[in-house]
């Protein structure tokens, strides 16, 4: 992870299911409640916007627009979080389209290899927030795409 504008971080992981199946997850609005956030409006293609409520009393929403939307391989879109007045957190610092999240899902015999890469992240305390919230929600997608139940959503009281 790097901070000062440049910071990245990039996550891998191995999913049992087709990159058909992992791809619905990121473009679906239902599917992707199941795996981030409690509210998710979705419109997937290159210009569209996305609006997810992250908690459950609607005070982080992250926004961003696609910018490529390549089914069912890579999906680039720009990301951040709607201000809230009187709430200093590291991921306020990050505007909505200050950031940009790439996905990339290569078919690996009967899975998919997920590449998550969120590039622009400003200080080394928002690095290791949008660190912790990927790992967090990528692991309930890896349960959810290979069929699972992966429970409540962990941040949806907060």
């Amino acid at each position: 992870m790097k901070a000062g504008g440049s910071g990245v971080i990039e996550l891998r992981r191995r999913i049992a299911a087709s990159p058909e199946t992992v791809f619905s997850y990121f473009v679906d609005a239902e599917r992707y409640r199941l795996w981030q956030g409690v509210d998710a409006e979705l419109d997937p293609r290159p210009g569209g916007l996305f609006r997810v409520t992250t908690t459950g009393h609607s005070r982080h929403v992250a926004r961003g627009s696609y910018i490529e939307v390549d089914p069912p391989k890579r999906l680039v879109f720009t990301w951040g979080w709607e201000p809230v007045p009187g709430l200093l957190h590291e991921q306020h610092e990050l505007q909505p389209g200050a950031s940009t999240v790439e996905v990339t899902l290569v078919a690996d015999g009967d899975g998919t290899v997920l590449v998550l890469r969120h590039a622009g992240l400003p200080t080394d305390p928002s690095c290791r927030f949008h660190n912790f919230g990927w790992e967090t929600t990528l692991g309930r997608l890896v349960v959810v795409a290979e069929g699972g139940d992966p429970g409540p959503y962990p941040f949806a009281n907060l």
